[in-house]
């Protein structure tokens, strides 16, 4: 599109993204969904913006769960969008509406795990997304008021429960951690008892104190 149509655009975006991602023995399965609602100059024009704006919310809003979030927001600046559809794998749509200039939908969007943990890798963005082995663990997300006693406090856990923490990313007062599926249950009632917080959300197990 030239500069000069760019005066003859009216963009309404309304972008609501519903995220949905598991991780399972053996990939990890990230899908979002997105409602549009974006005003052009043509009904295809709008088309093509709503994709390229739910692509990038959709990988954006999934990928913080498994990424440094600082390091995602700057590589996704830097990329093409053209580039960006090489990482979705399927896409549905429901709820489409046409008008002249007008084009809305719920976009759903499967991102394809492999060709995105070679995208944050190549790129060298700290990432922990699972890397297809067959394996029966969960994913725990931790946040620290004290880094050093409460690192100290979860390793003293892990001994006593005799399994190893498992770290896959750790920066300042935050950690990613991988544990054995068959641990969960012992490890949510140490924490507990230990004093610390946790909820269960999407499959991840994150704690706070």
């Amino acid at each position: 599109m030239q500069s000069s149509d760019m005066f003859r655009l009216k963009t309404v975006l309304g972008l609501f993204v519903g995220m949905v991602f598991a991780v399972s023995a053996h990939a990890a399965q990230l899908q979002g969904r997105a409602s549009v609602n974006v005003t052009s100059d043509t009904a295809a024009t709008a088309k093509n913006m709503a994709f390229d704006e739910a692509r990038r919310q959709i990988l954006g809003d999934v990928l913080r769960q498994y990424a440094d979030v600082d390091a995602l927001r700057q590589l996704m600046q830097n990329t093409k969008n053209s580039e960006l559809a090489n990482l979705i794998s399927a896409s549905s749509i429901d709820g489409e509406q046409l008008s002249d200039t007008t084009y809305s939908a719920n976009i759903t969007m499967e991102l394809d795990a492999a060709a995105v943990r070679n995208w944050l890798t190549e790129n060298s963005v700290q990432n922990w997304l699972p890397d297809g082995s067959q394996r029966d663990v969960f994913i725990v997300s931790v946040n620290m008021s004290d880094a050093v006693n409460n690192w100290a406090d979860l390793n003293r856990i892990a001994r006593a429960e005799k399994f190893d923490l498992g770290t896959k990313y750790m920066t300042g007062n935050t950690a990613t951690l991988e544990l054995p599926t068959s641990a969960r249950g012992a490890f949510t009632i140490a924490v507990r008892e230990s004093g610390w917080r946790f909820a269960n959300q999407d499959g991840i197990l994150r704690i706070w104190k």
